[in-house]
Formats: C-alpha cells, sequence, structure tokens
C-alpha cells in the first residue's frame, strides 16, 4: 500500500501545529517534514494540513480552499515551503470562459461520449483503467504505486459533497459503455473543484485530459457554478503548465483572487 504523506511525514513538536478558529470549531493544523518536490528538481517540499471534521466538513472545505488548499480524503492541505513560492492555486471562471476554436474541436470530437454522475464509491473497472493510466503517463510519479485500498481510500474516505464523473462509450448491447475517463470532483458553494483525472492513455486523438476540463466549464456554466477549481499551477514544472493555456484565469496571489493575462502567464524561458 502506498503510505500517506500526512501519516509518514508527521510534524515535529508543538511548535509546528496551530489553532485556527472556525465560526463553529477549532481546526489545528500541521507541518510536514521536508521532502523532495515532485514538481521541481532540488528542492523540497513541505505542506500545512488539517483534518476536515465529519460534521461539516463541506463548509470547512470550501472556506479553506478559498485561501489555497486542497483536498485529499480527510484532509486539507496547502503548500508551506521555506523558500518556494511556486505552487499558486488557479480556478477557471466559468460564466467568462470563452471556447477557443480548438477547445471546440475537443468536445466535438467526445460527443460520441456518454456522461454518468455516479456516487463517490470505487470500482474495480475504475482502478483498472487508473492503474493503466498512471503506469503509461505517471511511472515515475509517487501514485504509481497506488494499489486498490489506496483508491478507495481517496474516493470513498471523505467528509465533503463529491461524486465521480465517469466518460463511456455509448453502448452497442444495452449494458455499460466502455469506460474511457474518469474525474472525481467536490461540489464546492461557488463551483466544481477536480479533485483527481485520470483516462485510457491510449485514446491520444480524443484529449481526454483537456476534455474532462472543458466539459466542468460546460457543465458549471449549465448549473450556474462560477468556477472550476483546477488545483495548483506551478510556474517552471512542465506537467503544470497545461493549466495556465485556459482564458481566463484566475491565481491567488497574496492580494487574492486574480485574474491574469495570457502574457503573465507564459511558460517559464518564453518571452
Amino acid at each position: 500500500m502506498r503510505p500517506n504523506p500526512f501519516q509518514a511525514q508527521g510534524f515535529k513538536g508543538d511548535r509546528n501545529s496551530v489553532t485556527q478558529h472556525f465560526p463553529t470549531r477549532q481546526l489545528r493544523f500541521f507541518l510536514t517534514a521536508p521532502s523532495p518536490c515532485p514538481y521541481l528538481p532540488d528542492r523540497f517540499e513541505r505542506k500545512v494540513f488539517a483534518h476536515l471534521p465529519l460534521s461539516d466538513g463541506a463548509t470547512v472545505n470550501d472556506s479553506l480552499t478559498l485561501v489555497g488548499f486542497r483536498r485529499s480524503q480527510n484532509i486539507a492541505y496547502r503548500p508551506a515551503c521555506e523558500a518556494c513560492a511556486a505552487c499558486v492555486s488557479a480556478r477557471i471562471p466559468a460564466g467568462d470562459y470563452v471556447f477557443s476554436r480548438s477547445e471546440r474541436k475537443v468536445l466535438a470530437r467526445n460527443t460520441d461520449l456518454e456522461r454518468h454522475l455516479v456516487e463517490a464509491e470505487a470500482t474495480m473497472e475504475q482502478f483498472e483503467l487508473l492503474r493503466r493510466y498512471l503506469l503509461t503517463r505517471h511511472a515515475d510519479g509517487g501514485m504509481a504505486e497506488m494499489a486498490w485500498p489506496d483508491y478507495v481510500a481517496m474516493v470513498e474516505d471523505t467528509a465533503v459533497r463529491t461524486h465521480i464523473i465517469e466518460y463511456r462509450t455509448k453502448s452497442t448491447d444495452g449494458g455499460p459503455g466502455d469506460l474511457v475517463a474518469c474525474a472525481l470532483v467536490d461540489l464546492m458553494g461557488d463551483g466544481l473543484s477536480l479533485v483527481y483525472s485520470f483516462y485510457d492513455p491510449t485514446a491520444a486523438r480524443r484529449s481526454l485530459g483537456s476534455f474532462i476540463i472543458l466539459d466542468h466549464l460546460v457543465q458549471a456554466n449549465l448549473t450556474g457554478m462560477p468556477y472550476v477549481y483546477l488545483g495548483y499551477w506551478v510556474r517552471g514544472s512542465e506537467k503544470m503548465d497545461y493549466k495556465v493555456r485556459y482564458s481566463p484565469i484566475e491565481l491567488l496571489r497574496p492580494e487574492g483572487w486574480t485574474l491574469m493575462s495570457a502574457r503573465d502567464l507564459r511558460p517559464t524561458g518564453q518571452d
């Protein structure tokens, strides 16, 4: 089983924990020990994290997301690196989004897929698709060793409003069509948060990673949700540069959520 990084790294004494007051409770935050950064070479990461309460986890998670936290199972976390601030929370304002010509083509290429909203319950079919995705796209990443119990915990161990979107080909025999993509999605007070997504790595022509984001922009608009949350953009990390291809986009700066221009978000090294 893949170790939980928050348990494995732990925290060192009371000086690395702090209590934060919320309207109905107190949350205690902890700081992980340094570990190699998965995004930038020769750097180390630390995270501050808290356990989400079972009674009002959704409300607390909404509040923490607005200040840059992300959810993993029943833990909310955000980077707390001492000498680096490359990780920046990103969200897309769905109502203002105008699809580019290439994005409209991605949506058109996937009109044959059926979209199913299902309960946050892990299935072996989903897990097998995840394993194919990880071994093909992220074989050297920390999640490549994920086992079935890890996947069950990722999907089901939560106190927030969450669900899975399954994308399937249309059935030809009355049963379910082939599963080609999945997205674990939190329903926030002000939008949809893409917790994790994975897809058939052999279906390159479909651009399924982009399609999942674009489809959630469509769904957010249809349901009146203002934002789609993408997690962290990491300046200088090629694997994260895809997030700032979507425009307009808002990044969480010290002064608050800020609408950024295309020039501001060019990948490192481009003038």
